[in-house]
């Protein structure tokens, strides 16, 4: 076979393995997360789940690294789903929910750690009612810390739900006792069954393939045996704000925007909604309009299909897009090899990384890892920057793995030098 000397090597193939399931068809490993504390230190998170996970089992783990990810050790336990770390006011923080009886939802709840993470509190509710999220980045902004979370917020669909869920913008003071629910307020909801209804014209969905395979409310369809489509909706939000210069840029610092995964069956596409902090301290949902008036329900994305990270580096300037890149998107589902997780565009064994001045138009930076068989996965993936290198942890999967979704590693990845894949 000839050997194809252009190929892309990809930037962060070796790994550091954080965790190993101990049963990997009935344990699996999600949700990770990771940010650098001002220390330097990196601190990590991840949960267990699955039927081999009891109930009530301290499932969210918190590992922290001095040697920027070599070694890992281990500084907390606690019930938590879908945890995502951050620092705020010199305080590590990891917030997620706790439900495990409502469909991936449940109470919205913080841990709070002491300065160097080695110790944490038990988990405080911050809000009631059914929450979900990934493990995005924060936004500091003001003297405030921001998170992209969802709420679910009606229960007519009987399948999987991001049709109902909200996507919520909290907000805190930096410096405010985080663990605190006083502390944080939530922006006003509306989910994207919500948002779809109150489209100003009806064809407003009908000359771009969106949903690309049918999936009416209230239950989706089966596209094959064994392959299907929940109502289509949005998820895993990553909140910014856009630079000067740029068409949806507020100078006065109160427009937010939160870029989804858009679950339609197809690819190419995130969700996008604007947040906006009114003059009281509320905050409003609104659409996003493009200079023609039409609205923007959905924005160019490459890997706006499946979960992605977004960062801005403020060195550079540019937003970091890290997902999932799919490849066969338009193989018909019963071609499908067996071992292939549902849709063609579930696809799970490329990591991916551009980089973009706009959060619209994005350059491809580089292949991150990649697995060569559909259960050896690299995805779900979340990044910080470390000094001149991106930090990657990574839900990951072997041969060993149950399916492409449900992994039983997470490994971390580690790209030197990031700024120099820019041109």
């Amino acid at each position: 076979m000839q050997i194809n000397t252009h190929a892309i090597a990809p930037l962060a193939q070796d790994f550091v393995t954080l965790w190993r399931s101990p049963d990997p068809q009935t344990v699996y490993g999600y949700t990770p997360g990771i940010c650098r504390l001002e220390s330097g230190r990196l601190l990590a998170v991840w949960e267990e789940g699955g039927p081999g996970t009891p109930h009530g089992y301290p499932n969210t783990h918190v590992a922290v690294s001095d040697d920027h990810g070599s070694t890992w050790r281990e500084t907390g336990r606690f019930r938590m789903q879908h945890p995502r770390p951050f620092e705020a006011g010199g305080i590590p923080y990891v917030c997620g929910h706790c439900d495990p009886e409502a469909d991936g939802c449940g109470a919205l709840v913080i841990s709070s750690g002491d300065a160097d993470a080695e110790n944490w509190q038990p988990p405080a509710l911050i809000a009631p009612g059914e929450w979900h999220q990934c493990a995005s980045a924060p936004l500091y902004s003001g003297g405030h810390v921001y998170l992209a979370t969802e709420r679910r917020i009606t229960h007519s669909i009987t399948t999987w739900c991001p049709g109902e869920l909200s996507p919520i913008l909290m907000r805190a003071k930096t410096e405010s006792n985080l663990s605190k629910a006083s502390s944080w307020s939530f922006s006003e909801p509306l989910s994207f069954r919500d948002a779809v209804a109150r489209a100003e014209e009806s064809t407003s969905l009908d000359d771009f393939g969106v949903p690309f395979w049918p999936c009416p409310y209230p239950a989706g369809t089966f596209v094959s045996p064994g392959r299907d489509c929940a109502p289509a909706g949005w998820l895993e939000g990553n909140v910014v704000q856009m630079p000067p210069g740029h068409i949806w840029h507020d100078a006065s610092g109160h427009t937010f925007h939160i870029f989804l995964r858009a679950h339609t069956g197809g690819t190419g596409y995130a969700a996008i909604l604007a947040i906006h902090e009114n003059a009281g301290g509320t905050m409003t949902p609104r659409f996003v309009k493009v200079p023609s008036g039409k609205r923007a329900l959905f924005l160019p994305c490459p890997v706006g299909h499946m979960r992605f990270h977004v960062i801005r580096d403020e060195a550079s300037g540019l937003f970091w897009l890290l997902g999932s890149q799919p490849t066969d998107s338009m193989c018909p589902p019963d071609q499908l090899p067996p071992e292939r997780y549902n849709l063609p565009n579930n696809e799970r064994s490329r990591l991916v990384l551009y980089f973009s001045r706009n959060m619209v138009d994005w350059c491809f930076a580089g292949l991150v890892a990649k697995g060569g068989a559909p259960l050896e996965t690299r995805h779900y993936a979340s990044m910080t920057i470390d000094g001149e290198d991106l930090a990657i942890l990574s839900r990951s999967g072997d041969s060993m793995a149950a399916s492409p979704h449900n992994g039983n590693l997470i490994t971390f990845h580690r790209i030197p030098g990031f700024r120099s894949l820019v041109y």
